[in-house]
């Protein structure tokens, strides 16, 4: 969404100001109203709500910043409030100049969050963002609902938004957003609320097939994704079932972009016959209180982008009809009374798309009595407390991957007069440029440079090179800091001045002259301990593989308040790494080799192939790669002999009773053994991959099939864990988007280096595990 679309920040904060008052069903014209009446269902308290409105009040009421009706003692209210990795400036969010409520606490991007693989720390990083959220809103500050997470997987490295999804890979974005939004919302069903409320309302985004924001002229407002229903099941739609079927997450956004000419927020198919009914986004009777928004003019856009509709009328009336609950913009509320007017929409729907949201509020405790509500007692004591900082910190300790470390050079082993560190590169004295977009203020950020100084370490600094540009005038100065110091640390990649929301980048190479100059580090550096340290999502590091003078390089994302804490602790040995790269890190030449707009994960004609699964040529980093200070030997417990090797794939689908959803069903708990034969201690991430020929040619190179992060093994010791393996995770899709249960030949192997390998065949006919929506 556009983060402040033709507005000010001073009118944002007015508009933010004016409204979040509550609603009083104590006294006034409201309490008359039925939706102050506690005993009725969340529906027919909204009903009650939106009957008494009249026409032009629903239309004006169509848009994210809704009036309200001070007739009827309706406040105004801001439904766009963001909180990607914390609670972030928004329009429904505001932050105070100064003391309360002047910050909150700054996650590292979800990317990182992805390389940290641990699905646990996800749910705890949710719970803190839910809680400080609450308390902005108890503090009339910020709303109720929240337009977050992104969970678009990251198809292609120049997508300038993959910051904020965690991985390319639909398993581990599933597995994220499953974590995730319970934490958001303060539970998995209403009865595990406090009080029996909703803590917040997530909003997963971008639905779907979004992940283009402006690449050679063709622009996210009319980009038209061309997606075969194979891809769809497997790959673009995969981690919004996990949101809405699974997750239970009360919103949904849909995307700027059409999926096979039909813009998202118009499409009755993506809306109503895959969200609403394949996933149960909607109760059986229509009267639940899950409701999809438009991203910012998106609805605007179906008209003067897609051209979608015979007049502006009649494309806000197919986007109402088609399933398209709020408009983040003024495009319903300046057309809806013409749609209306030529009968294009009549009241049964635009009441629909109200009771929806209002019910929301309603199962939000908006209406009712804070002193009955465990979650209106939140306040600023529960903000940005020890605990969440710590956790910040160890969130971005735990995404930290290290990719190169020759002759064991970190962590650093300076003698204890050895305390001058060079810390060049744009981005050593980085504070708010850890923290990527969507952030929020934060109380303090610490960069690579204080983070040593505060280590006790003797710091020169110098830029050396910026981000972008051709100047090399800053060489000079950095080769002289290098020169007078004991290590060497370069702190560099990108940041969001080259990768962000509306814009995409054309080149993976590190921008500007920042290999240059690395390399000129590298040929002084001869006897000290040099470290690169990249920031960013994506870019081609086979130079830096290669070059002998970097000793090792580190991956960082963006790792939020305490990404120079984090960066340090590891590079001086007090935190070990063990993060994975959730992306495929390709070569430069990769930008030639598809089309950012060619949507097909498989190769083909012009297309090597997209993500670690498809992709047919060397990469330079292979997703799930990350070293360790220590050795692990890793393998299936007890040997994979020990195993069954045929399974009958109608009876692992017969014995499924407590769900309706066969993908969720269990086909088998791997056990795992993990010992570290280092020194160290260290967390391990375990991958587990499934391979095999099964379903139809051409067939995956593997894909991820469980995965889990075991923390602290001492040196010396074992630990086990159980994988399971689901059977949505061995499944593929037919030609026709269904995910199906295959007879076959099947592997699973552990890590990237195969440590080690379990065979099995599944015999029988083939099962349906879902059916894809059909579009007749």
């Amino acid at each position: 969404m556009h983060l402040y679309p033709r507005v000010s920040i001073i009118s944002l904060l007015a508009i933010a100001a004016s409204a979040r008052d509550f609603p009083n069903c104590q006294s006034g014209p409201l309490a008359s109203n039925q939706v102050c009446n506690t005993s009725l269902s969340a529906w027919q308290r909204a009903s009650a709500l939106v009957s008494a409105l009249t026409l032009s009040e629903k239309i004006a009421n169509s848009g994210d910043n809704s009036p309200g009706s001070s007739r009827l003692g309706l406040p105004s209210y801001e439904w766009w409030n963001e909180a990607l990795h914390g609670v972030a400036r928004s329009r429904g969010v505001s932050f105070a100049a100064s003391g309360n409520f002047s910050y909150a606490t700054s996650f590292p991007q979800p990317i990182v969050l992805g390389a940290s693989f641990d699905m646990p720390l996800v749910a705890a990083v949710a719970a803190v963002t839910s809680t400080e959220a609450r308390a902005f809103s108890n503090a009339g500050r910020a709303g109720l609902n929240y337009w977050t997470p992104n969970i678009n997987p990251l198809r292609d490295p120049r997508w300038g938004r993959g910051q904020e999804v965690p991985s390319e890979d639909p398993l581990v974005v599933s597995e994220y957003v499953r974590r995730l939004i319970p934490g958001l919302q303060g539970g998995l069903t209403q009865e595990e609320q406090q009080g029996g409320y909703w803590k917040l309302v997530a909003t997963c985004k971008h639905f779907a097939g979004y992940d283009i924001e402006n690449w050679k002229g063709n622009r996210r407002y009319g980009f038209d994704a061309v997606i075969s229903r194979t891809d769809l099941q497997d790959y673009y739609l995969a981690p919004f079932r996990a949101c809405v079927r699974d997750a239970k997450a009360q919103s949904v956004m849909c995307s700027y972009n059409a999926v096979n000419s039909v813009p998202t927020c118009a499409d009755p198919w993506l809306l109503q016959r895959v969200l609403r009914d394949q996933w149960d986004f909607e109760d059986e009777e229509g009267q639940g209180a899950r409701w999809v928004t438009a991203d910012c003019d998106a609805l605007a856009n179906v008209w003067t982008d897609h051209h979608y509709g015979k007049s502006a009328a009649d494309a806000a009336a197919q986007s109402l009809n088609a399933g398209t609950d709020l408009d983040c913009g003024d495009f319903w509320p300046k057309n809806l009374q013409s749609a209306y007017s030529n009968k294009l929409i009549n009241d049964s729907v635009l009441d629909r798309s109200l009771i929806r949201r209002y019910a929301s509020m309603v199962k939000l405790g908006w209406f009712d009595p804070p002193a009955k509500q465990p979650y209106r007692q939140i306040g600023w004591d529960s903000v940005a407390t020890p605990e969440a900082k710590a956790l910040a910190l160890r969130s971005a300790v735990e995404g930290i991957v290290l990719l190169k470390n020759d002759n064991g050079a970190l962590p650093l082993k300076l003698g204890s007069s050895a305390k001058k560190v060079a810390v060049i590169g744009p981005l050593g004295s980085a504070t708010t440029q850890m923290q990527g977009n969507y952030f929020g203020i934060a109380q303090k950020i610490s960069s690579v440079v204080s983070a040593f100084r505060d280590a006790g370490y003797t710091v020169s600094t110098s830029q050396g090179a910026a981000i972008t540009g051709s100047s090399t005038s800053g060489f000079s100065a950095a080769l002289s800091a290098a020169k007078e110091a004991d290590a060497v640390v370069f702190v560099g990649g990108l940041d969001t001045s080259v990768e962000t929301e509306e814009k995409d980048r054309e080149q993976i190479t590190w921008p500007g002259q920042q290999l240059p100059l690395i390399k000129q580090l590298a040929a002084t550096t001869d006897n000290k301990p040099f470290v690169v340290v990249q920031m960013g999502t994506m870019l081609d590091s086979s130079s830096l593989m290669s070059e002998e003078g970097v000793d090792s390089l580190l991956w960082a994302g963006y790792p939020g308040q305490d990404g120079g804490k984090a960066i340090v602790s590891i590079v001086l040995g007090q935190n070990a790494p063990a993060a994975r790269l959730p992306i495929t890190q390709y070569p430069a030449a990769y930008v030639d080799q598809v089309r950012m707009t060619d949507m097909n994960l498989q190769p083909g004609s012009g297309n090597p192939g997209r993500t670690y699964k498809w992709y047919n040529k060397p990469a330079v980093l292979p997703f799930g790669h990350g070293l360790h200070y220590t050795t692990f030997n890793v393998s299936i417990s007890g040997g994979a002999s020990l195993l069954p090797t045929t399974f009958s794939a109608s009876a692992l689908t017969s014995n499924i009773s407590s769900s309706k959803y066969l993908d969720q069903g269990l086909f088998f708990s791997l056990p795992v053994s993990v010992k570290n034969t280092g020194s160290t201690t260290s967390d391990y991430v375990v991958l587990a991959f499934v391979q095999g020929q099964y379903g139809p040619s051409p067939y995956p190179n593997k894909s991820l099939a469980a995965f889990a992060r075991l923390h602290d093994v001492k040196a010396g010791d074992a630990t086990g864990a159980s994988l399971d393996i689901s059977l949505g995770s061995i499944a593929r899709s037919d030609k026709d988007g269904n995910l199906v249960l295959w007879p076959g030949k099947y592997s699973i192997v552990l890590d990237i280096d195969e440590r080690d390998r379990w065979d099995f065949e599944i015999t029988g006919a083939q099962v349906v595990l879902e059916r894809l929506a059909s579009k007749n």
